[in-house]
């Protein structure tokens, strides 16, 4: 899932629970259905991941399509959170949508036999997490 700096999801790809991560990078950032705005000196643009995307193929993949990686690996956010003062984890955001999701029970857990139902039921739940965010549903 790809989500920007307030939560709201903007990409989403399924695949079976045995896939890494990484496999799903490409595909996830390829769903996205806006344009972005071109990136510029002064306004990068920049993507946060966790240690299963810590590879070259990744920050390649990334670098390539102009985004500014930031993947740590655990020991070093654990370094720099002893060591900087203010220093809190940018993963947040992307966590807190995840407990959004699953505040809707039929995708806690995998009902559907079907990969585009279940794709369906995803993009309901962005729908709803994104117009409640916006404080249209209230």
């Amino acid at each position: 899932m790809l989500t920007d700096a307030r939560g709201v999801p903007l990409a989403v790809d399924i695949s079976g629970a045995n896939t890494h991560d990484l496999k799903l990078l490409k595909s996830t950032f390829e769903n996205t259905p806006i344009h972005r705005p071109q990136p510029t000196p002064r306004k990068k643009q920049h993507v946060c991941l966790d240690k299963g995307y810590d590879s070259a193929d990744a920050r390649k993949f990334l670098k390539r399509r102009h985004y500014m990686p930031h993947i740590k690996s655990r020991g070093q956010e654990e370094v720099e959170r002893k060591t900087k003062s203010g220093w809190r984890a940018r993963r947040w955001v992307v966590e807190r949508t995840h407990s959004w999701i699953n505040r809707f029970r039929r995708l806690l857990i995998r009902w559907e036999k079907k990969a585009d139902n279940y794709l369906a039921f995803l993009h309901f739940s962005f729908a709803w997490t994104t117009l409640s965010s916006a404080g249209v549903l209230g």
